[in-house]
């Protein structure tokens, strides 16, 4: 037996912020050492965080990177050891791809002169560089990069053949509502008809952006996962254990024919030979790995947990003092209240179990003093969580209850603030300027005066929220500031169902890419297993604005105002981004997904509709606020929907295309009818003319 003890590791690094990644890197050694492992995985970038983007063009980055580096080869931090540690390194002058050029060159390694501080401290020149692998007397390692794994030829099934029988992967994967067995079951393939040992590593947190590392690092041998670490954790440093056999590896090999006749006309990797042995001979002190069952969260828990350990991050490497939320006991800002409670209790858990650096984090931030840190939820909650319901003469007492209910739930320190005096004050303002008073349509106004009227209201709450939240500290003499949170689906940005700067702006939102559809399934979730039963109600409410007066023949409601429902917007919202369809694409596939119930005209009607007011409001996509990414259509133009934000939102081309397809199919519409696909039948909702959304 080739007996061998791997350590693979989630680490929670700061883009750019060195000592704190440095911390992090040698507590994963360190921990990887003491269990006796041989081979330390650690995560892409690793060293100076993954989310740096244009730092990486900043010489100081790759600098200071190599200056960790040395700091971490002259200590004894990777003697006995083999160690794989993520930073950037200039080869070249080349600037390609933005910041990182794919190394072409297969058949070789060059040698990279090391720089002279790094060169005079090790008394080395050089290093091997490209693509290869490390042959030691009684096995082959090889490093396959994240997005590597996924390529057409990915690099181990060559290495393979080559007999390399260790693969690491260094990761920075970010998280994606339903996306986790897309990547383990690379990992199980990797391994599974060609053998293996699969070892992969990622970051786990938010290192300052949009993005949550999710972590869930692994160790697959031969098709089976031996190991998984957490998927969502607040802790800085997890490190995997798993002790395998690689004559399993040999033996699975041997036993493929495919294999060994591929293997006898490979094409030969370059090497490096290390006269180092890493393995153990039988030994029953050590005790091989099993394979595991894996551990998936429902998309329920994937809302709840990623964004509540986003949240955590942020606030506590942001020097805030904790959280406002402006709460309407509506499902978007309740979703939101939840994900902080559910964050509360996360911290609480982890203190329990001895976390001292979440400890440390949490007197800090909720201002304990005398040795006292939090043990109950509602208690921290009480101390970094203000919610506010900001009223109007236009707001139900059903949603005044709601959001008081759930605050006490979640234990916020919660105010009731009535905005009818602050909208009325500048609405006197604009009829001493112009004479005129604007009137809601329900009392004659016209469409433009009752949309000034909702606007007037929404812009009033985000100006109040910011001030609360730097001033209620003060009030209550607490240090610091507050955070604003933000309350906006990824639906509504899709269609611009918002008001440009309205109370959906705000420091951060954790729902910014969330579906209306999988937040009702979220509120329905955490009534029960986050232990706020309001929310069952809350979810029950048909969704409303509140933004017009309320009247015994009219209620406002979200989707009469859209003119579609919220199923409707996410069909729109995955065809139009992840497959690409423009107008005329996405009318003939939803002809097909909706062919039973609507005919080409009113499937036509449908799609121009969406793209009219999709272009319209575009341009609030601009100043959305930053958003926890958890969907793959989200509609932020900051890294994920690179678009024009200023369209002719007839697209005369366009919708006369379908037009013309549609009077082509008028004559043959039963027979269409007939062989489109079943698909499931899609509400029709009429448009209402004084559409909110539609505002600047």
């Amino acid at each position: 037996m080739r007996l061998l003890k791997v350590a693979t590791c989630n680490l929670n690094q700061w883009a750019m912020e060195f000592e704190c990644n440095m911390k992090n890197i040698k507590a994963s050694i360190a921990e990887a050492k003491a269990s006796g492992a041989v081979i330390r995985l650690g995560p892409e970038l690793e060293i100076t965080g993954y989310g740096c983007e244009d730092h990486f063009l900043e010489l100081d980055t790759v600098t200071h990177s190599w200056e960790c580096l040395k700091e971490l080869l002259l200590g004894d931090w990777t003697d006995g050891i083999l160690c794989s540690i993520g930073m950037p390194v200039i080869k070249g002058a080349e600037r390609e791809l933005r910041w990182f050029t794919a190394w072409k060159q297969r058949d070789k390694l060059e040698e990279f002169q090391l720089p002279i501080e790094i060169s005079e401290a090790l008394s080395q020149k050089s290093v091997p560089f490209g693509y290869g692998y490390i042959q030691f007397i009684d096995t082959a390692v090889a490093a396959e990069v994240c997005e590597e794994l996924f390529s057409p030829v990915p690099p181990h099934a060559e290495l393979a053949l080559n007999g390399v029988e260790v693969f690491m992967n260094a990761s920075g994967s970010h998280h994606q509502l339903r996306k986790l067995d897309i990547r383990l079951n690379a990992f199980m393939g990797a391994t599974h008809a060609r053998g293996g040992v699969y070892m992969y590593s990622n970051q786990q947190g938010c290192d300052g952006s949009r993005l949550y590392y999710d972590g869930c690092a692994c160790i697959v041998v031969n098709g089976d996962v031996v190991a998984q670490g957490s998927q969502f954790s607040l802790k800085d440093v997890e490190v995997i254990i798993s002790q395998v056999d690689l004559d399993a590896v040999a033996s699975l090999r041997g036993s493929i024919s495919s294999f060994q006749e591929q293997a006898s006309c490979k094409v030969n990797v370059p090497s490096v030979a290390v006269p180092y042995k890493l393995t153990q001979t039988f030994n029953l002190k050590m005790t091989l790995s099993s394979p595991k069952k894996i551990i998936y969260h429902s998309p329920q828990e994937e809302i709840a947990f990623g964004p509540a350990c986003w949240l955590w991050d942020y606030l506590r490497r942001s020097g805030a003092s904790g959280f406002l939320l402006p709460l309407s006991g509506g499902a978007d800002s309740s979703s939101v209240a939840a994900i902080v409670g559910c964050m509360c209790q996360l911290v609480v858990k982890e203190i329990a179990n001895g976390d001292e650096q979440v400890k440390a984090d949490a007197n800090r931030i909720g201002n304990y003093a005398n040795g006292q840190f939090p043990t109950d939820s509602k208690e921290f909650a009480k101390r970094i969580f203000y919610t506010v319901f900001m009223g109007s003469e236009n707001s139900s007492e059903e949603t005044k209850k709601r959001a008081k209910q759930l605050a006490d739930e979640i234990g916020a320190w919660h105010l009731d603030v009535c905005i009818d005096g602050v909208v009325s004050a500048v609405l006197s303002l604009f009829q001493t300027v112009t004479g005129k008073r604007p009137r809601y349509k329900v009392d004659g106004g016209s469409n433009v005066e009752n949309l000034g009227l909702q606007n007037i209201q929404a812009r009033m709450r985000m100006v109040l929220a910011f001030m609360l939240a730097s001033l209620l500290p003060w009030v209550h003499s607490k240090p610091g500031f507050y955070l604003v949170l933000g309350s906006s689906n990824v639906d509504e940005g899709l269609r611009g169902y918002l008001t440009k700067y309205d109370c959906s702006s705000a420091d951060i939102n954790p729902i910014g890419s969330i579906s209306k559809m999988d937040l009702r399934l979220f509120l329905k979730w955490a009534a029960t297993h986050l232990g706020y039963p309001s929310l069952a109600e809350i979810e029950a409410a048909p969704p409303t604005a509140e933004l017009e007066p309320i009247r015994s023949d009219y209620t406002q409601l979200d989707e009469v105002d859209m003119g579609m429902t919220y199923e409707e917007l996410s069909v729109y919202g995955r065809m139009r981004k992840i497959f690409r369809c423009g107008p005329v694409s996405m009318f003939k596939n939803l002809c097909y997904k909706w062919g039973t119930k609507l005919s080409p005209a009113e499937v036509a009607e449908k799609v121009k509709y969406f793209f009219k007011y999709y272009s319209i409001n575009r341009h609030k996509m601009t100043t959305l606020t930053p958003s926890y990414h958890a969907e793959s259509y989200s509609p932020e133009d900051n890294r994920f929907d690179l678009r024009q934000f200023l369209y002719n939102s007839k697209w005369p081309y366009q919708f006369k295309k379908i037009d013309e397809i549609v009077d082509g199919l008028n004559g043959d519409t039963v027979a269409f009818l007939e062989e489109a696909n079943s698909g499931k039948e899609m509400g029709v909702v009429a448009a209402n003319s004084g559409d909110p959304s539609a505002g600047l």
